[in-house]
């Protein structure tokens, strides 16, 4: 039986989507219980939350004033996407080579997800939804220690491009890359399977053109939208709560 997840692994979730997909504006600090009151909760799961992702050189803390997001390096990005590249594509291909049909057939509905939330605009959920599809595929491999390091790479690496897929078209394109990868395994076509597994690049791509050549990338996203609330509270709302000191 499934346990619900503790209201701290909910926000830190949550917080840690919203930064993937620029949300959360790298350079920008952000007070906790002004974020807490977007959520609709206490102060204490958001500041635990922040401390989780300060674990996770995702943020840092600032003395009375809260957590700023950590950018993000063109060097430090090319770096990680080749250290994934390098893994995940031959894993991806024995996991073509070697999966049943039936447990391919699993990754379906996890691959029509990201289409859908493609289609809705929705970044968070197409963060979230690409992350499931990804995290399964390599479970298939049977490796834990694989779908650990890959999930910790993909933390590092973000999904900063996202926004501008979108604002150029390319959000749903993307997003059917991955039911084209499904197809592609399902005939055991291993050739096929690691070239568009490469895809990787889009993201790589996109975030270049969207950044500032020297420096961490500090490009936002649209800022925080609803969608994000515990509870009773009223989710967060428009523009950028909990930013201070910009």
């Amino acid at each position: 039986m499934e346990h619900p997840q503790s209201l701290r692994a909910q926000v830190t979730h949550a917080l840690r989507v919203a930064l993937f997909v620029g949300e959360l504006v790298p350079g920008a600090v952000y007070s906790a219980p002004v974020l807490a009151a977007q959520f609709g909760v206490s102060a204490t799961p958001v500041r635990e939350a922040m401390l989780d992702l300060a674990k996770e050189g995702l943020v840092e803390t600032v003395r009375n004033k809260g957590f700023r997001i950590v950018g993000i390096t063109e060097r430090d990005l090319d770096d990680v996407t080749e250290v994934r590249a390098l893994i995940e594509i031959p894993a991806t291909v024995e996991v073509a080579r070697s999966a049943s049909v039936e447990q391919l057939e699993q990754l379906r509905e996890l691959a029509r997800a990201v289409v859908a939330a493609a289609r809705g605009g929705d970044l968070s959920e197409f963060a979230d939804a690409d992350s499931r599809f990804h995290m399964a595929l390599l479970a298939l491999t049977g490796n834990p220690q694989l779908v650990s390091t890959v999930g910790e790479l993909r933390k590092r690496s973000r999904l900063f491009g996202l926004a501008a897929l979108a604002e150029r078209g390319l959000l749903l394109s993307s997003a059917e890359e991955h039911e084209q990868l499904l197809e592609l395994m399902l005939a055991r076509d291993l050739e096929g399977t690691a070239g568009l597994r490469s895809h990787l690049g889009h993201i790589r791509s996109v975030w270049a053109a969207s950044c500032v050549a020297e420096g961490p990338c500090v490009g936002g996203g649209p800022g925080f939208a609803g969608g994000h609330g515990f509870g009773e509270g009223p989710g967060f709302g428009q523009g950028r709560p909990g930013a201070v000191g910009e």
